[in-house]
């Protein structure tokens, strides 16, 4: 894995199917109430990213419906995917550690 880290979006996509598969708009509706409405994935960005993170290996498709007469996919996160946000999560908590004791040490640096 590269030590540059995710993109908030995708992290927040691979965050809302963690612990449960969901379609499109289920995972939008997630990452909106995840961020407190913060972040609200436009239908484009979503759909796209989500396609990345299929091509990635990162989610995959669990199941497929026509409702409507539209497809409905239902995205998991995949076991390569689970590795992926449990290393970030690693990776964003160390980060966020050097920050509190930074912020602890109370100490300014010269301008």
């Amino acid at each position: 894995m590269s030590e540059r880290g995710m993109q908030e979006l995708a992290l927040l996509l691979l965050t809302a199917v963690a612990n449960t598969p969901r379609h499109g708009y289920a995972i939008a509706q997630e990452v909106k109430a995840m961020t407190d409405g913060r972040v609200t994935p436009r239908t484009g960005a979503l759909y796209g990213a989500l396609d990345r993170l299929l091509a990635e290996g990162l989610i995959q498709v669990e199941s497929e419906e026509v409702v409507r007469g539209r497809a409905r996919r239902v995205f998991a996160l995949s076991p390569s995917g689970r590795e992926r946000l449990e290393a970030e999560a690693e990776r964003l908590a160390a980060t966020a550690r050097e920050v509190r004791r930074r912020l602890a040490d109370g100490t300014v640096a010269p301008a």
